[in-house]
């Protein structure tokens, strides 16, 4: 089988599937009225949130009456200026974060007890977010405001993850504590609502050139994890807070073309390009806005069963590598973190996914923090109806000897003490790195040949200047350097000739197209096969006029040791053969400075380098690594 990418989206779906098979009218028809479609007791009906919240309740009660005393910290408009002046995206994040997190504890140890003890503070959250200029990041305000620059514009509100955030989490509190709010003084919900309204509802109706709505996608563009999760708060804001059926009808169908979108975008396989950790915001958000579509419409808007959407939610189950939670990590993706597993199991029961379920029973037995409280309000009620069900679900993981993602290009081989994944694609997939034919190999659930992930966001991570960060570039992935050119960001940047055939657990691919035509690659097919758990790496090129010597990048977990014609790996548990008549090998240390590489990897990865000693026009590489 084998399948070649002509553009970013030549197997995208164009089904549609949310507003081919729903009317606006009939969506409006089935829109249950008086908020009758939320599935949680009322906040008076102390028994039901003993019950619901009985086994969380004194981890609950613990952080609200940490909020009591919490101190509403500033975001100063010089935090907003950072991200101009030196990159810094942390510096109002953090702060911006920490208030978001105390009022979600203070919100959910109200709702547990029930007494007021966390209503002044809960008062005191809002208000204050209800007079922040903005509820959006410094990081993503320049791109939709005229200004072009980082301090919010008057009257001009930003639509993007945060902001979102925001407004699903008090349109939650807005429906739950309303009355008891009013009771105090009702210009606070008032004023709650009016905010919803003209930060989050207003601006997305009135447009629709913000990227992530995907109305005015060009050639090429991409669509990820922020359409689902925009679309869900917007969703659940219009759900909780629109009053006139009209609006809210002609607000719901819109986020439905919206999503319809992303759906659009993934390939038909269901791969996630994005990477596990991206599934949770990407495939799992999509679900959430698919869940609470569902419950607002009595169930009657539901595509649940089709096979996309499982195999959107299976994606995460196939690429848990085991161990240290380690999984396959290609582009922005930590090579750490399996995934939430009440999430994964509530996506699970609802496509019909026994592999989801016990993935996610596993990964639930191995947490000692059983739930998680966010801003994410939603998730966290959902929650506290799925610990029950989760307990009488058996742990499992997945036992197929391979998944063949045959459109995304993504391959995983799972043998007895073996894990190998590798990728084809084109290097403008959403999160890109310029790693078309890279791979990971683990053994006995340990790191060996690796994909170093992504450091810690900043001014440059999303912007011209991305492939100047090392860990973007090809030279640190584990492909070669051809002619002294590396791979080149772009959607025409691709594989070709793709093939996997299972029988002999061999995946080739032709790199040439990944780079320039100024490395005048005539051809550079590179082939895995798997043999008893040996790994073979071959390259066969053919290249026109070569000028400089071929040089192959392996990055490695572990310091690597040179001896003769090996290479001791992993403290000399494995090995790798090279032929040195033909390379010199050399070994870098690359220190890892950031903290969001150095939590996964330790303080060092290691590039191992083969540089070739004589510029062949037509030859063949091997490596065996056992």
């Amino acid at each position: 089988m084998s399948c070649t990418l002509t553009n970013a989206r030549a197997n995208q779906n164009t089904d549609d599937l949310l507003v081919s098979k729903f009317s606006q009218q009939t969506v409006k028809s089935y829109l249950l009225e008086n908020k009758n479609w939320v599935p949680y007791p009322v906040y008076t009906d102390r028994a039901a949130w003993k019950d619901l919240t009985s086994t969380v309740y004194h981890s609950l009660i613990e952080k609200g009456d940490q909020g009591l005393n919490y101190t509403w910290q500033v975001v100063k408009a010089t935090d907003y200026l950072a991200y101009e002046r030196n990159g810094s995206r942390v510096i109002m994040e953090k702060p911006m974060n920490e208030n978001a997190t105390a009022l979600a504890n203070l919100f959910f140890a109200e709702l547990a007890e029930g007494k007021g003890k966390y209503l002044d503070q809960i008062i005191n959250g809002v208000w204050y977010f209800t007079e922040m200029s903005t509820w959006s990041l410094s990081a993503h305000v320049p791109a939709y405001q005229p200004s072009k620059r980082t301090l919010a514009q008057q009257d001009f509100h930003v639509v993007d993850l945060m902001a979102g955030d925001m407004g699903s989490l008090l349109s939650w509190i807005h429906y739950f504590l309303k009355e008891e709010m009013d009771n105090v003084n009702p210009e606070i919900s008032k004023r709650l609502n009016h905010h919803i309204r003209s930060r989050i509802i207003e601006p997305y109706m009135e447009r629709n050139d913000m990227w992530w709505q995907a109305f005015e996608l060009r050639n090429n563009g991409i669509v990820n994890n922020w359409n689902p999760w925009c679309n869900f708060n917007v969703l659940t804001c219009l759900l909780l807070i629109e009053e006139d059926v009209d609006a809210k009808s002609a607000g719901v169908y819109k986020t439905m073309r919206s999503v319809d979108q992303f759906i659009n975008y993934v390939k038909n396989d269901g791969a996630c390009e994005e990477g596990p950790s991206y599934w949770g915001h990407a495939a799992g958000k999509l679900y959430d806005y698919l869940k609470i579509l569902s419950l607002s419409t009595n169930n009657k808007v539901n595509v649940f069963d089709q096979k996309l959407i499982k195999d959107m939610g299976e994606y995460i189950s196939q690429s848990y590598i085991g161990g240290d939670s380690w999984v396959v990590n290609f582009a922005d993706a930590s090579a750490k973190g399996a995934g939430y597993p009440l999430l994964i199991y509530r996506y699970g029961a609802s496509v019909g996914s026994t592999e989801m379920k016990k993935f996610a029973k596993y990964l639930y037995d191995q947490q000692s923090n059983k739930i998680s409280i966010n801003r994410d309000a939603f998730r966290g009620l959902e929650d506290f109806k799925s610990l029950a069900s989760i307990q009488e679900e058996t742990a499992g993981l997945p036992e197929n000897p391979y998944k063949w993602y045959s459109e995304t290009e993504f391959l995983y081989i799972r043998q007895k003490n073996l894990f190998f994944a590798a990728k084809g694609g084109f290097n403008n997939e959403s999160h890109n790195h310029n790693d078309v034919g890279s791979f990971i190999l683990y053994k006995n659930l340990q790191p060996v040949f690796i994909d170093a992930g992504v450091g810690t966001y900043n001014k440059k991570t999303f912007s011209k200047e991305r492939y100047q960060i090392w860990t973007m570039q090809s030279n640190y992935h584990n492909l070669p350097q051809i002619n002294g050119y590396d791979q080149v960001y772009g959607a025409q940047y691709k594989s070709k000739e793709v093939n996997f055939d299972p029988k002999v657990a061999q995946f080739k691919l032709n790199l040439a197209d990944a780079y320039p035509k100024d490395a005048g690659i005539i051809s550079w097919v590179r082939t895995y096969q798997l043999k008893n758990e040996e790994l073979i790496i071959s390259d066969e090129f053919n290249l026109k006029n070569p000028k400089k010597e071929n040089s192959i990048h392996f990055l490695l977990a572990s310091a690597p040791k040179i001896e003769n014609a090996k290479i001791l790996l992993n403290n000399g548990a494995h090995s790798m053969s090279f032929d040195s008549k033909i390379f010199e090998p050399s070994i870098e240390e690359i220190i890892q400075e950031d903290q969001r590489l150095s939590n996964v990897w330790g303080p060092k990865i290691y590039r191992l380098v083969f540089k070739a000693k004589t510029m062949p026009a037509k030859g063949k590489y091997k490596f065996t690594i056992n």
